[in-house]
């Protein structure tokens, strides 16, 4: 089924971003879903769905269900989607599955979670060092950048990738982070600072890894039709994809070679588009090495080329592709799936205008991409503010 032009996303929130010690991670996704429903125009009690991702910092199974209670909500459908960073994608495909199956009219989708000050630093770094295959990998010390930074080893071997274009991508996201109002990190970034960071796992260093926030995002799904007559233009899901290739590293096809290239053949199947018709992308960005990855299999640059790219600053506003112009999780926030859903947010928030400075130029169409585990589950996400 093809759900081209079908749904529009009519509201966008962010909650509070940064340090939030006074909200929970709940509370960061009920502020953030009143917003996007401010935004919509639309009240709790429109909304019929509920979909949400995942926790660390929250003890409900059903993180779904306990949401529902904290905001009042009584949806006929509700469900919490756990693929990593991939969760918010895949909620808008559910979302707009939903709606074009008469299960629901009006979906509330967020994510988030007060990863910041609720976890701690040991928990956090639990988090990252507990992972890997039980028998196969994780009794050999492995960890979340160690296994990217095997990522980032054969890249650079395979394709010639320098140190200096992971550089570039973190000064370039944080260059847009500057100028955005919410963003955790605005101070100016300069290639020096970032290779003089501490060493996190070769050749990442700390200023190559994304930040942790307390953060949550959220979006508003509804019918094409029902959207003509809501408060702001609708934004409309023009294709979607997804592929999910590995669980476990050691179980990866290839290790610069992942699920993005299929995720995006099929999002550009159902938008009857190309990578040439794109305006702007917000490509996940866990580590440095990640959106170069991205930008080769989704067919902008050739393989091998992605590094360039950002070191030319192509990726800048202004530039060819304009990429994770509101800074990304390198430098506007990361809390689990909370940094996938804001790479959504901003994406609508470019295809509406009016951003100011960070504004992309005549944006018609955007591409956004999430991966979760260890660029293991893809989904590639088109939206454009007409209908293609």
């Amino acid at each position: 089924m093809s759900l081209r032009n079908s749904v529009a996303i009519v509201g966008v929130g962010e909650s509070d971003i940064g340090k939030v010690p006074n909200l929970t991670g709940l509370g960061l996704n009920a502020q953030a879903s009143q917003r996007a429903l401010d935004d919509a125009g639309l009240k709790p009690s429109d909304v019929d769905g509920l979909l949400t991702a995942y926790s660390f910092t929250e003890p409900y199974t059903m993180l779904g269900s306990a949401l529902c209670e904290y905001m009042g909500l009584r949806p006929k459908m509700c469900a919490s989607v756990v693929a990593g960073g991939a969760s918010p994608g895949l909620m808008l495909r559910h979302a707009a599955q939903a709606i074009a199956a008469g299960t629901a009219e009006t979906v509330l989708v967020c994510a988030g979670e007060n990863r910041a000050t609720g976890l701690g630093r040991d928990a956090a770094i639990a988090v990252l060092t507990n992972v890997g295959h039980p028998q196969f990998e994780k009794p050999y010390g492995g960890s979340i950048p160690g296994f990217y930074g095997m990522v980032a080893r054969r890249h650079m071997h395979e394709f010639g990738t320098t140190r200096a274009q992971l550089t570039a991508v973190a000064v370039n996201t944080r260059a847009h982070a500057v100028m955005h109002p919410r963003a955790q990190m605005r101070t100016p970034l300069t290639a020096d600072q970032v290779m003089a960071s501490k060493p996190i796992a070769d050749p990442l260093r700390m200023l190559d890894c994304c930040i942790i926030s307390d953060a949550a995002g959220a979006f508003v799904v509804t019918s094409a039709a029902r959207a003509r007559d809501l408060r702001n233009k609708p934004v409309y899901l023009a294709g979607i994809g997804e592929m999910h290739t590995h669980e476990h590293v050691l179980c990866a096809p290839d290790l610069t070679r992942f699920g993005a290239h299929e995720s995006g053949r099929a999002a550009y199947a159902m938008a009857g588009l190309g990578p040439a018709d794109v305006d702007i992308a917000q490509l996940y960005d866990c580590f440095t090495i990640v959106p170069i990855i991205e930008l080769e299999e989704l067919g902008f640059v050739k393989p091998g080329e992605g590094g360039a790219f950002f070191e030319n600053g192509h990726a800048r506003i202004g530039g060819r592709l304009p990429v994770n112009t509101n800074g990304g999780m390198l430098s506007h926030a990361y809390a689990g799936a909370a940094g996938a859903i804001l790479g959504i947010v901003e994406v609508v928030s470019q295809l509406r205008g009016g951003l100011g400075e960070r504004q992309v130029t005549g944006a018609k169409v955007g591409l956004v991409h999430n991966e979760g585990g260890i660029l293991s589950s893809h989904c590639t996400v088109i939206l454009s503010n007409i209908k293609v």
